[in-house]
């Protein structure tokens, strides 16, 4: 929590204090001391519930809040609209006559109620094709916005995307839509185990990820009903809301690219961040199977990265020591070739031996 933050809550519990004991102090009756009491624990209490709304509209940001200003408004003006209506007919029909004066008001808030919640709620799924602008006035960040991330399930069923949200990389950024959720729970309901376990991390996943408070995730309510296919409306929502598409699925990245949407690679990422190894370092590998040459070993590090050991196919099952002799990049990853040691030291002992033999 920030300075300005912290000062303006304690300013309001301050301010609640001062005025409920100012109000009870002004009252006429009972003992001042108590009064004041009173109205120092109503302070407290208020400004604690003021803390309490703060903290329950964290995730509202200016551009929420403005629609639904502006979603009130469209409302009461239904409403009212509804009532005049109400009114009219009732001049020109004269059923007020017959209806009791109670069951007329009764009717006119139930209209009322109705307008008001139905241009509130229409336009608070409408937000994203409403555009709020002042004439002649014209604002411009002095910084360009980084662009928002849509995630698919791909990535929602790697885990690893909760240890790259806890770095704060993709602070404010993260968005997932509402229909991308709503398929996952259908799948944890309906499909096979494989499914509905894939499913069911996925959700668990975004459980960890709204626990991540820096990470300010958003849901987006958009919807493309007359798109059938997850992969359309994914493309569709990128392109509406000028964001990039953070996924694990190949085929959404080539549908993406012939789209114009530009994909991030959950993938190419991981490959991006693997540790780079050196020519000459040892590292310690478990050799897992044969390779495909002649006493060649190979094994994996703790990412994924596979490692190729000249003379390693000797040690299958064993965990050696081995010498890095080159980092080959290709299109899923990185290779790392290296010579067991053991192997390099019998060859250094045996042309030592050459050696000690033309000397002689």
């Amino acid at each position: 929590m920030n300075i300005s933050l912290a000062f303006m809550r304690s300013l309001f519990v301050v301010l609640s204090i001062f005025f409920m004991t100012t109000f009870m102090l002004s009252s006429p009756t009972g003992s001042a001391h108590v009064n004041a009491l009173i109205g120092i624990v109503l302070g407290l209490i208020f400004g604690f519930l003021l803390i309490g709304f703060d903290m329950a509209f964290k995730r509202f940001n200016l551009r929420s809040f403005n629609i639904a200003i502006i979603g009130i408004f469209i409302g009461y003006l239904m409403g009212e609209a509804l009532v005049l209506i109400f009114d009219a007919v009732l001049d020109i029909s004269r059923v007020s006559i017959i209806l009791q004066p109670q069951t007329l008001e009764i009717i006119k808030i139930a209209l009322f109620l109705f307008g008001t919640y139905l241009g509130t709620i229409m336009t608070l799924r409408a937000s994203d094709e409403l555009y709020v602008s002042i004439p002649f006035v014209k604002f411009s960040p002095t910084t360009e916005k980084k662009k928002d991330l849509i995630i698919d399930s791909s990535v929602l069923s790697d885990a690893r995307i909760i240890d790259v949200s806890a770095t704060g990389l993709l602070d404010h950024q993260l968005v997932i839509p509402r229909f991308v959720i709503k398929e996952l729970y259908a799948l944890a309901e309906i499909g096979d185990e494989f499914t509905k376990s894939k499913a069911r991390r996925s959700l668990e996943v975004i459980k960890k990820l709204e626990a991540i408070p820096e990470l300010e995730l958003r849901f987006n309510d958009t919807d493309f009903p007359d798109v059938k296919e997850t992969q359309g409306k994914l493309l569709r929502l990128a392109r509406l809301l000028d964001a990039n598409l953070l996924t694990a699925d190949i085929s959404r990245i080539q549908m993406a690219s012939i789209e114009g949407i530009r994909v991030i690679n959950i993938h190419t990422l991981s490959n991006a961040l693997k540790p780079l190894m050196q020519a000459g370092e040892f590292i310690k590998i478990k050799i897992q199977r044969y390779g495909k040459e002649p006493r060649q070993g190979v094994g994996y590090l703790d990412d994924g990265t596979m490692v190729v050991v000249n003379g390693g196919g000797n040690y299958i099952g064993d965990t050696i020591d081995a010498k890095v002799l080159s980092v080959k990049h290709t299109s899923s990853g990185r290779m790392i070739f290296c010579n067991a040691v053991d192997e390099e030291n019998l060859s250094e002992d045996y042309e030592g031996d050459e050696d000690l033999d033309d000397e002689r």
